[in-house]
């Protein structure tokens, strides 16, 4: 029976790793398709470009977005990893680590798609540069099967 339990687990392993795998696919579609439309778009690019009031609060918003949500995203994680996660059954950790890398990842989305957004629409340098902080940030949380083990403790279940 505990075999079973095993096997049952490992898969359950395997799938909410995949399903990690798919959303941080997700996330960097979404910022690849806005580079692909502002490269090969016309009407929208460069939009608003002669508004500078537009501009400068545009990337101030952009700025403090990001400037908040690429921390917060990195940091709460580490916190819910430890005081929820790692302190839960493990099917229901699992479920959690998923929910959780999910949140961070869309907390990362925020600042790249509207630093891409803004960064096409009104030319603005500095907006490009927050979405490649986003973007950036996002590699602290590539996805991957020993990674999950390491962080859930399951590091002797191999």
């Amino acid at each position: 029976m505990n075999e079973i339990n095993a096997i049952s687990m490992e898969e359950e392993i395997k799938r909410t790793n995949k399903l990690i795998q798919t959303a941080y696919g997700i996330f960097w579609l979404l910022p690849v398709c806005l580079v692909i439309a502002g490269e090969t778009g016309d009407s929208w690019v460069g939009l608003y470009a002669e508004q500078v009031r537009t501009t400068y609060l545009a990337e101030t918003l952009v700025i403090l977005l990001t400037a908040s949500m690429v921390p917060l995203s990195l940091k709460l994680f580490s916190w819910v990893l430890e005081k929820k996660i790692n302190t839960a059954q493990l099917p229901h950790a699992l479920r959690l680590y998923a929910a959780w890398s999910c949140i961070r990842l869309f907390m990362l989305a925020l600042p790249a798609v509207s630093g891409l957004t803004v960064y096409y629409t009104m030319l603005s340098n500095k907006s490009a540069l927050c979405a490649l902080i986003s973007l950036t940030a996002s590699l602290f949380c590539l996805p991957g099967i020993k990674r999950l083990r390491r962080e859930l403790q399951l590091e002797g279940a191999d």
